[in-house]
């Protein structure tokens, strides 16, 4: 707690107790974007590929499905 009240007596200091309020608005807007840019990365990461995409990887690569060529 001390800390946090030396880090909010400097930036009264540096920037001006007119600008403070725009400043925190600022960093709060930022602190959401950012925080909504990293979700929206990992639901993508998550998400299963298209399967024309991990077809086209998997010959690429030289991937076979094992699968398919079973008799069942």
């Amino acid at each position: 707690m001390p800390e946090l009240l030396l880090v909010f007596v400097v930036a009264l200091l540096v920037v001006g107790p007119k600008r403070l309020p725009d400043l925190g608005r600022q960093l709060g807007k930022a602190m959401a974007s950012f925080k909504r840019a990293t979700m929206d990365l990992k639901e993508a990461l998550e998400q299963e590929p298209p399967v024309d995409i991990k077809e086209e990887v998997e010959r690429k690569l030289g991937y076979k499905d094992e699968t398919k060529d079973r008799p069942v």
